[in-house]
C-alpha cells in the first residue's frame, strides 16, 4: 500500500511556490496533508513496535493508543524479526535512554532486521555520546540508519559527530542566511547544519524538539510553532513523540509523519495547557487531547513554516 507524501498532495493541487521563492511548500498544502495522514492512523491504526527505556514505556505505550495507533513494546530482535515476517507491525522505535548491556546486540540487530524487511524506524538517540554502552550501539546502529532521528538539538550534532559525518557549510552559511529559527536563543537552530547531514545519510528526516520545533529532510527545514513548555515537566514526553512519529511513519513518508507527529503533539499539549493545574494533571490532560485531535485540526491549527536548505 502506497504511503502519504508530501509530494502527492504537491501533485494534486500544484500547491508549491514558484521556483524563484526557493519551491518551498506551502503551508496550505502541509496543512492538508498532516489532517489526511491523522484520519488515515485513525483508520488503519497501524502497529509500530517499541524499544524504549523502562522509565517512560507506559507513557510511549499511551501515547500512540491516544494518537490512535496500537502499541507494542519488545526488547528482543529475535521478536521483531518475528512481527516483521508475520507482517503484524508496520514501523519500529528505538529509544536509548535506560540501557541494558544486551542491548549492545539486540538493538543493532532490530535495526539490520527493520532495514531488511524495509520497515522505517525512529531513533531517539538519548544521550548520545555519553559512556561506553551508549556509545557502543550508536556506532553499531551506523550501518543500518533509521529513517527518522528524533531529538533535541545537542543529540543531532553530538550523532552527526559520532557518525562522523561532515557538516557541509553551505547547509550551515544556508540556515543563517534564510534566519532559520525566530528567536537567535533558540538553540535548535545551532543543529540545524548537523541535522541536514543526518538527513543525507538516512535519506530521511530529522525532528529536533525545541521552543520552535525542526523537521528537516534532504530538501527542506520546517518550523513548527506552538505546544506547551509544560511538556518539559513531564518525564517521557519527548519519548513518546518517538513512538507516535514512528506511528505514523507506518502510514506516511518520513517527512509527512515527523511534521504530523509534531503538530499533533503541539496542539494537544497547547489546549491541555489551558486547564491542567499542574504537571500531574497536564500529563493526563495531554493524553486526552492527544485522543480528540482531529483531521481538521491539523488543517486549520497546525502552524508551519518551510525554506529550502542548499546542501
Amino acid at each position: 500500500m502506497a504511503k502519504l507524501s508530501i509530494s502527492y498532495f504537491d501533485h494534486q493541487t500544484h500547491e508549491t511556490t514558484h521556483e524563484s521563492e526557493s519551491s518551498t511548500v506551502s503551508s496550505t498544502l502541509l496543512s492538508h496533508a498532516m489532517g489526511q495522514a491523522v484520519e488515515t492512523l485513525h483508520q488503519q491504526a497501524p502497529l509500530a513496535l517499541s524499544l524504549t527505556n523502562t522509565v517512560t514505556i507506559n507513557f510511549v505505550a499511551n501515547a500512540q493508543l491516544s494518537a490512535g495507533a496500537v502499541a507494542a513494546m519488545v526488547t528482543s530482535a529475535s521478536e521483531v524479526e518475528d512481527m516483521f515476517r508475520a507482517g503484524a507491525a508496520q514501523g519500529m522505535y528505538m529509544n536509548l535512554g535506560t540501557l541494558q548491556r544486551e542491548y549492545e546486540t539486540e538493538y543493532p540487530l532490530a535495526a539490520k532486521v527493520a532495514n531488511e524487511y524495509h520497515i522505517p524506524w525512529v531513533l531517539d538517540p538519548v544521550g548520545v555520546g555519553a559512556g561506553a554502552v551508549r556509545t557502543s550501539i550508536v556506532n553499531a546502529l551506523a550501518p543500518n540508519p533509521p529513517t527518522i532521528i528524533r531529538c533535541n538539538a545537542s543529540e543531532a550534532i553530538a550523532l552527526a559527530q559520532a557518525w562522523q559525518l561532515e557538516v557541509s557549510q553551505s547547509a550551515t552559511q544556508s540556515a543563517h542566511e534564510h534566519h532559520v529559527g525566530v528567536e537567535s536563543h533558540d538553540d535548535v537552530d545551532s543543529a540545524i547544519a548537523a541535522a541536514c547531514v543526518l538527513a543525507q545519510y538516512c535519506h530521511g528526516c530529522v525532528a529536533i524538539s525545541g521552543e520552535v520545533d525542526a523537521i528537516v529532510d534532504e530538501q527542506h527545514c520546517y518550523r513548527l510553532h506552538g505546544g506547551s513548555a509544560m511538556m518539559t515537566k513531564v518525564t517521557g514526553a519527548g519519548c513518546s513523540l518517538g513512538g507516535v512519529v514512528a506511528s505514523y511513519a507506518c502510514i506516511a513518508e518520513p517527512t509527512l509523519a515527523a511534521l504530523t507527529a509534531s503538530a499533533h503533539y503541539n496542539i494537544a499539549s497547547a489546549r491541555a495547557q489551558q486547564y491542567a493545574g499542574g504537571p500531574g494533571s497536564f500529563a493526563s490532560a495531554f493524553l486526552d487531547e492527544l485522543y480528540k485531535v482531529t483531521p481538521q485540526d491539523l488543517v486549520q491549527e497546525a502552524a508551519i513554516s518551510a525554506i529550502s536548505i542548499d546542501f
